[in-house]
């Protein structure tokens, strides 16, 4: 996949030697502090502790809530599955920086919180669990499918064919194991984030999307245009500047002018 190379972020939020800490870094951070946690925890005690069950948090359990995306346990796949989230959250918060990003994580979050909590009490009967970080990483993915559809993912094949087999495979499974409850929250966890993703400034190409998408764009076309009148402004300061020196040379000779002149023609000349 060459199409993307991670590197600097636009913004970080602190700097672990040269490691720059954005949005994207910090969940990475928390799940590895979580598998040293589950170490510790003996395995399924830590897994049982923070995962979220709605009937637990109707009980008062209440920091499952929160806690849900840390009920991680260490191995190949979830090792592998944390790089890709790295890998696919670093290109988009290179795109919205790190505020939007930190926004965009919390709405995912919030929004897989509040369907498994809906669904768990509107219907108790087939209430899932939501246990570690993969559901997040999974939505995660998808997002950026949605963003850069067209981009070559493995074997050269665009990212939304990719997209469109991990969905149809996850909702064929959900069928055939009757997993109403699975679906819904799937498919629900879908518009819940579209929404989110528009509001800070991905998805912009969806306008059946309600949000402000566009209102990003425009804060850096504004930018650009007065950053283009700004330098118009300057080479005319510019110019001016040095027909005024080349008028004197042409006037009185190269001997005329003084040392700061000289200095001053330098720099004109070096900047033009």
């Amino acid at each position: 996949m060459s199409y993307f190379s991670p590197g600097a972020l636009r913004d970080h939020w602190f700097r672990i030697g040269r490691l720059e800490v954005g949005s994207t870094m910090l969940v990475v951070l928390a799940v590895a502090a979580s598998w040293v946690a589950w170490v510790v925890a003996g395995g399924g005690a830590w897994i049982q502790l923070t995962a979220l069950w709605p009937q637990a948090v109707l009980d008062g359990q209440v920091w499952r809530l929160v806690t849900w995306p840390l009920a991680n346990a260490l191995g190949l796949w979830p090792l592998l599955g944390l790089f890709f989230f790295w890998y696919f959250g670093t290109d988009l918060e290179q795109q919205v920086g790190k505020d939007r990003m930190l926004r965009l994580l919390m709405g995912i979050w919030f929004s897989l919180t509040a369907l498994t909590m809906l669904l768990g009490v509107l219907l108790p009967f087939g209430s899932q669990a939501l246990a570690g970080i993969s559901q997040v990483q999974f939505v995660l993915l998808l997002l950026w499918i949605a963003e850069y559809p067209n981009r070559p993912f493995f074997f050269n094949i665009p990212a939304w064919v990719v997209g469109a087999v991990l969905v149809g495979l996850n909702v064929l499974q959900m069928l055939a194991y009757r997993d109403v409850v699975g679906l819904l929250a799937l498919l629900g966890s879908f518009v819940l984030v579209a929404f989110v993703a528009r509001r800070v400034g991905l998805l912009s190409s969806y306008d059946w999307i309600p949000g402000r998408a566009n209102r990003p764009q425009k804060r850096r076309q504004d930018r650009v245009a007065k950053e283009q009148a700004k330098r118009a402004q300057q080479r005319a300061a510019d110019d001016a500047k040095l027909d005024a020196l080349l008028d004197q040379i042409s006037a009185k000779g190269m001997d005329s002018l003084s040392a700061s002149q000289r200095r001053e023609l330098m720099r004109l000349r070096n900047r033009r």
